[in-house]
């Protein structure tokens, strides 16, 4: 089991529109299009590329935030409330807080995929950090980290996304038992490396356009 150096030296490089992350073990690729901080209505933004076999950690949800998938290319298989639904081009799927969902890419194409969530700024914190620990090899090939790093990961970021297995009674007790064994051997929620959202410095405005 491993995970980041906590003691290594914080990435500050400011978050830019137009950015590529990846992760590798769910096969996502996403362009950042719009930063929460940098609109009114606190929306995150963009363009997610799901290649052949993408998906997702498991059906979720997101306690108080919303989201949209619109499809630009492609097919994204959608659950929703226990509902499985094909998602084509020019077709939009909207997932209300609270709401069960999941989705994944069964098709032979990369499904093209403009993707909204608002408010959008702890989402783009969870998803640096998970994100980040999947480019660093600290998944599993279903792009879960190992019990003791979720314990705290899942626990800082319970107000955006809840795992649906094990219900969440149970994933209380079983991370409260352990969170403090997981301190202890150097695991922490998130890592200065991976913590750009709330470490880099963030421009006060959107870029000018023309340059």
């Amino acid at each position: 089991m491993s995970h980041p150096d906590s003691a290594a030296s914080p990435d500050i490089r400011p978050i830019e529109p137009g950015e590529i992350w990846e992760n590798p073990v769910t096969r996502e690729r996403a362009v950042i299009v719009e930063l929460p901080w940098l609109n009114d209505e606190e929306r995150a933004t963009g363009e997610m590329t799901a290649l052949p076999g993408a998906r997702v950690l498991g059906e979720h949800l997101h306690p108080a935030l919303h989201e949209s998938f619109s499809v630009e290319k492609g097919e994204l298989i959608v659950f929703r409330d226990g509902q499985k639904s094909v998602l084509r081009e020019g077709e939009r799927a909207d997932i209300p807080p609270g709401v069960w969902h999941d989705w994944w890419n069964e098709g032979e194409v990369d499904a093209v995929v403009r993707v909204e969530v608002t408010p959008g700024e702890r989402f783009v914190q969870m998803l640096e950090t998970m994100f980040g620990l999947a480019r660093e090899g600290h998944v599993n090939t279903r792009g879960v980290p190992n019990p003791l790093q979720l314990a705290l990961t899942a626990t800082e970021f319970s107000d955006v996304l809840v795992l649906r297995k094990p219900p969440p009674a149970i994933q209380r007790v079983m991370f409260g038992a352990l969170a403090p064994i997981a301190r202890r051997l150097g695991y922490r929620a998130t890592y200065p490396t991976l913590s750009r959202a709330t470490l880099a410095p963030r421009p006060t405005s959107a870029p000018d356009a023309a340059g």
